[in-house]
């Protein structure tokens, strides 16, 4: 069990048996890509935000639990569809592909 600083990418495997099947195919596709890939921080950053990362810290339960378990439980216990959840990640993206400066492909 460890806490990183933000959501690690190495966390978004553990997240592809929840959900529907849109969310496994996306969380699998992600987790294939290495973490530098601006798919795979769009989606650390559509985390970042689900999971609260920005307010954690080592004497937070959350931290405690570890991030692959804090954002399983985030994962599992939101109450919105699984194309919010998309649709998070799609502005997730949008914002890192202006920050990078150029384009994400319309994939997922």
């Amino acid at each position: 069990m460890r806490a990183e600083i933000l959501f690690p990418h190495n966390s978004v495997m553990s997240l592809t048996s929840y959900r529907g099947s849109k969310w496994r195919d996306l969380a699998r596709r992600v987790a294939r890509l290495s973490e530098d890939d601006p798919e795979a921080l769009a989606f650390s950053l559509m985390m970042i935000r689900l999971n609260g990362c920005l307010d954690c810290n080592p004497d937070r339960f959350k931290a405690l639990m570890g991030c692959s378990a804090c954002a399983k439980r985030t994962v599992s216990t939101y109450k919105g569809s699984d194309e919010s959840l998309i649709l998070a990640y799609r502005k997730a993206r949008t914002e890192v592909a202006k920050f990078l400066g150029g384009e994400l492909e319309q994939a997922a």
